[in-house]
């Protein structure tokens, strides 16, 4: 059988935008081989949906999906296990969601965009609508924030099972960077680990402080 355009494009994303950065973990490139993410990105961004950089999602208006290699280096750090349960935080149309299906956990997004809502569903997605910064019940093995951040997400955090991780975009004074946040011995420890890019994601801004 012929290899299609798309099937074409995921793999040179494999292989330029991917394996570049030193994201070489078999399984995780089977996902990202499998997950069409042209179903994901606007329809008018459809012929760009392989592009180095962040794409305009579909479902909410002014929301993009991460880069191939922000995404893929957030999903490596949170080095997700099969049978695992999941949460995409801000998942919009369900891209994340659905890598993290593929590799066979049991994933759970929040969104607070209806249309995003809509969307996801559409797409077979498990989905809660409600703020960003509010986990829903239970406890999770994976967190992804799919964005970024300026104050601590605790209430994520606190969402976390044992031996859990959380990852996502720190949002510094210059630069973005993935962070780990991980729950062992009662204790939860943070890393640095990559300088990436992604959009602040709704209700994860520092409030305004007030100066004289």
């Amino acid at each position: 059988m012929a290899e299609s355009k798309s099937d074409a494009g995921r793999l040179q994303m494999i292989n330029a935008q991917l394996r570049t950065c030193d994201i070489n973990d078999l399984d995780l490139l089977a996902a990202f081989a499998a997950v069409p993410r042209e179903d994901f990105v606007a329809p008018a961004q459809r012929a760009l949906a392989y592009a180095d950089g962040e794409i305009a999602s579909a479902g909410p208006a002014g929301r993009k999906l991460l880069s191939p290699r922000t995404l893929g280096l957030l999903l490596k750090c949170a080095a997700p296990v099969r049978a695992e349960r999941a949460l995409v935080v801000g998942g919009g149309a369900g891209y994340c969601a659905a890598l993290l299906a593929t590799l066979g956990l049991d994933v759970v997004a929040l969104e607070t965009d209806a249309s995003a809502v809509r969307a996801a569903r559409l797409g077979g997605i498990e989905i809660v609508e409600g703020p960003l910064s509010e986990p829903p019940p239970g406890r999770f093995d994976v967190i992804v924030i799919n964005g970024a951040f300026e104050e601590t997400p605790q209430r994520l955090i606190a969402a976390l099972d044992e031996g859990g991780r959380l990852v996502g975009l720190r949002a510094g004074s210059r630069v973005k960077q993935i962070v780990l946040f991980e729950r062992s011995g009662g204790g939860v420890s943070e890393r640095g680990l990559y300088d990436a890019s992604g959009d602040m994601l709704p209700g994860f801004a520092r409030a305004p402080a007030f100066t004289l």
